[in-house]
């Protein structure tokens, strides 16, 4: 029998609860051997909750443990790739909360650190796992749908202003954006993995008028897919009160809608598929309103990448793609390369 995969934390804020709660589900596989955070009162009360781990405010003490073998990173974007550069050092396997960093630059410098040192990195887009995106994709893979010939995605959240009177959040320095970064980058990812890579973007993003933050909490967008499919996406979090995330893939056999949890697929013939089920999904004004089964199945895969000297479900390359991806529709937006209606031909 192979021991526990002896493993560190750092970060226990917005997004620990889940992660907390598949560690405890995967006790038999893991052992938490020591919690990282700045308020070392509110970690010591984490560290309490697992059997022999100790808190600490400094990663020096997790350098410095022969026995830690990986790490779940959970702290905000902007402190990834220091915190990354250290662990890979001493070679330690990342597990990564998304963003990978605050810009791509930096997103580029944590894939490269950890291919040089050696060191699996894993990316928490938990969503992977969720059993409909899992029998879409693999439908897609087998043909079941035809060619692809256009898509939405469609992210419609809500956040209240107090969500973001919090320090730092939504700013480019802490977080490096917002809704895009912060909040789509889940539905992205998914669409990336299922429709392939995109060659061209035109976008408009903008502050709406339900937020004062620095940072993007609408984006309209238009893509050109490598196939030659084009999709639409809309991505805010100024929709009241939040509507689960849905993709929408039409084919030359079938449509396919994954709306949250859950998987629709109407075939030419008039065959009709549902799989999965309607799940929370952090939409609206609770940020971790939803289930921790996709986060315990991520890391269960993760500890198993590492074992079998694989890829995890969602890797680093995977991270990078969605980072130039959101790049590129902010920077579209930044250009503003688009014709005024009052200069159509056709108004002329």
């Amino acid at each position: 029998m192979q021991s526990n995969l002896r493993i560190a934390v750092f970060g226990t804020g917005l997004a620990w609860a889940p992660h907390r709660d598949s560690l405890l589900d995967l006790r038999d596989r893991l052992d938490v051997a020591w919690i990282v955070g700045r308020n070392i009162e509110r970690t010591g009360e984490q560290a309490a909750i697992f059997e022999g781990a100790r808190p600490t405010t400094s990663i020096d003490d997790v350098l410095a443990d022969a026995s830690v073998g990986a790490a779940l990173v959970l702290t905000p974007p902007h402190t990834h790739l220091d915190i990354v550069q250290r662990l890979a050092a001493r070679g330690i396997h990342v597990l990564l909360e998304k963003p990978l960093d605050i810009d791509t630059a930096r997103a580029r410098a944590v894939v490269d650190v950890c291919r040089a040192h050696g060191v699996t990195l894993g990316v928490v887009f938990q969503h992977r796992m969720r059993p409909a995106f899992r029998h879409l994709k693999q439908l897609l893979l087998d043909g079941a749908l035809g060619t692809l010939t256009h898509a939405l995605v469609d992210v419609r959240w809500w956040r209240p202003q107090s969500y973001y009177d919090a320090p730092g959040r939504g700013t480019l320095a802490r977080d490096g954006g917002g809704v895009l970064l912060t909040q789509a980058i889940h539905t992205l990812d998914l669409f990336l993995d299922l429709a392939g890579p995109v060659d061209e973007v035109a976008a408009l993003s903008t502050t709406s008028a339900a937020h004062r933050m620095e940072c993007e909490d609408l984006v309209c967008g238009s893509l050109r897919m490598r196939n030659g499919m084009l999709a639409s996406l809309v991505a805010t979090t100024a929709a009241f009160p939040g509507f689960a995330e849905r993709i929408e893939l039409g084919g030359t056999l079938a449509s396919a809608t994954l709306g949250g949890g859950e998987l629709r697929v109407q075939w030419l013939d008039g065959r009709e598929e549902r799989c999965g089920e309607p799940s929370a999904t952090g939409a609206g004004a609770q940020p971790m309103a939803f289930g921790h089964g996709p986060h315990r199945a991520l890391i269960a895969d993760f500890v198993d990448a590492i074992r079998e000297r694989r890829a995890p479900a969602a890797d680093g390359e995977a991270g990078l793609a969605v980072h130039r991806l959101i790049e590129a529709l902010i920077d579209s937006s930044a250009a503003r390369a688009f014709v005024p209606l009052h200069h159509s031909k056709a108004l002329a």
